[in-house]
């Protein structure tokens, strides 16, 4: 896959905007009543990162990882700094910040998750890229050990367990993690000039999915 297993520097990615994106076809009835559809069945994230940049060693940095990426051509790791751990902003993550399943006693594997709630309705987001030594796993109340217990594909969200747990248990789990992304562009326009006037390059970046 074209994707490398590297972060856009996290200096650099904060003070970017961006965030969720959904796509929903709507069709307006003669009575007027709508019918709502959607064909994703996850949101997709968009972001500026021209926005991040302050100073010209920061221009220069950005256009040494454009040209390492070969523009849109090699996706890479992306922090998203309003969303990036599966607890609260000012919480560090512990293993039972998320269930992300309940055992069958025969499943070996199971994809990490954040699951978002509001009210009764919730929406669970897989994740595929977690930040190496954050990821907590747990099964109810016991924290387990990772390579004695499971283990963990950093480049997918995979944990495998050695051995799989007992039926309805439910398994946990707590982490930082970073948004599979690339460049959504194959030109970057910088001045030296306008920079210094204020003015940021628009270096729009879109996440893929892996």
């Amino acid at each position: 896959m074209n994707f490398h297993e590297v972060r856009f520097p996290a200096s650099l990615s904060f003070g970017s905007v961006g965030g969720p994106e959904r796509r929903t076809d709507v069709v307006t009835l003669a009575n007027g009543f709508e019918e709502r559809n959607t064909p994703w069945a996850h949101s997709r994230r968009r972001y500026d990162a021209g926005l991040g940049m302050r100073s010209l060693d920061d221009i220069e940095t950005l256009i040494a990882f454009f040209e390492a990426r070969r523009g849109q051509m090699y996706g890479f790791r992306w922090k998203d700094w309003s969303d990036f751990k599966s607890c609260g902003a000012s919480a560090e993550p512990a293993f039972g910040d998320q269930v992300i399943a309940e055992s069958d006693g025969v499943t070996e594997s199971f994809q990490l998750i954040k699951t978002y709630r509001s009210g009764s309705f919730t929406y669970a987001r897989p994740i595929t890229k977690p930040v190496t030594g954050t990821v907590r796993v747990g099964v109810e109340q016991d924290e387990l050990r990772e390579s004695i217990d499971y283990t963990l594909d950093e480049t997918t969200g995979t944990v495998v367990f050695v051995h799989p747990p007992a039926p309805g248990q439910r398994i946990m789990a707590g982490f930082e993690f970073d948004v599979p992304v690339r460049f959504d562009t194959d030109r970057i326009q910088t001045s030296v000039a306008s920079f210094q006037a204020g003015d940021a390059p628009n270096v729009p970046v879109v996440e893929v999915r892996v």
